[in-house]
């Protein structure tokens, strides 16, 4: 039978990506960990990791292997939460995916009285486009705008929210008034690129306006909002970052579109006390913030 602590390395390289990371992680030496997976894949007669200049990956066997192994650490972690007396500070790393704007404007700067709360549990905040996979641990609770297939996964609905057209006052001085959806036609439009939209906030140009003039592209939503600052041009923003831009007014209230953000994370970890406290921060985050979205 393998060792917990062996099996328990093996989560943590899985997670890292690298034995470095994984020993700043443990404290051990990267060295050590290594041995230690070695003699784990010994026990099991298989290689679990391919080894390379860039870092590790899984094989086939450590592939098959990482959800027993993660169902093992929930248990052990839930067996540990009711057995701990109340109080006990958490530690440990959760990784979080998120939409940018949600990232950056909801997460971020919540973060000082998260860690005010827990001064030994660190969220990783990784504000992406693009889907991600918590299977292959790209993260353990993620923010997406779609509903994700069936699978070993919980998904609740998060919160919904709107987006709408803004732009500078500079900008709007200088052109044509906005006062219907037709006149955007002559208009300079700040925007992402279609292909990289991925699973971000946005929504291909030729869905809000199919004959629009694009000034600028970009797959960062802050780089967007710089640029429509500027007075580049407008930009579809959600409303709860545009509105509280002070370079930018809204305009054409009547253009808006729906958006719905999930919250989602592996059913495995679902009694993690770490990932229940970040489940419960978010959860107090958009109530919070609820009249903004």
């Amino acid at each position: 039978m393998p060792n917990w602590d062996d099996l328990y390395l093996f989560l943590i390289v899985a997670r890292h990506g690298r034995f470095i990371a994984a020993g700043r992680a443990t404290g051990l030496d990267h060295t050590t960990i290594a041995r230690r997976i070695g003699a784990l894949e010994t026990t099991l007669k298989v290689r679990l990791l391919d080894r390379s200049p860039r870092g590790v990956t899984l094989t086939a066997a450590g592939l098959a292997l990482l959800p027993y192994a993660e169902r093992i650490e929930a248990e052990m972690q839930g067996a540990c939460a009711r057995l701990e007396p109340q109080g006990v500070s958490l530690t440990g790393v959760v990784r979080l995916a998120t939409p940018e704007g949600f990232g950056t404007a909801i997460v971020a700067p919540a973060m000082t009285e998260f860690h005010r709360r827990h001064p030994d549990l660190h969220i990783e905040l990784t504000p992406e486009p693009w889907p991600i996979s918590l299977t292959n641990h790209e993260a353990d609770i993620a923010i997406v705008l779609n509903r994700p297939p069936k699978g070993r996964v919980f998904a609740r609905r998060l919160v919904d929210f709107r987006l709408g057209l803004y732009a500078a006052p500079a900008y709007l001085a200088e052109h044509a008034p906005l006062l219907a959806r037709a006149d955007l036609q002559g208009h300079a439009m700040v925007w992402y690129i279609d292909d990289r939209i991925g699973d971000g906030e946005h929504a291909p140009l030729s869905e809000v306006l199919p004959k629009a003039r694009v000034a600028f592209r970009s797959s960062s939503l802050a780089a967007q909002m710089v640029a429509a600052n500027s007075g580049l041009g407008v930009a579809l923003l959600p409303t709860y970052i545009g509105d509280a831009e002070a370079g930018l007014v809204r305009v054409l209230g009547e253009v808006e579109m729906r958006r719905s953000y999930w919250l989602v994370f592996h059913a495995d970890h679902q009694h993690q006390p770490r990932l229940r406290a970040v489940v419960d921060f978010i959860d107090e985050l958009v109530e919070a913030a609820r009249g903004r979205f």
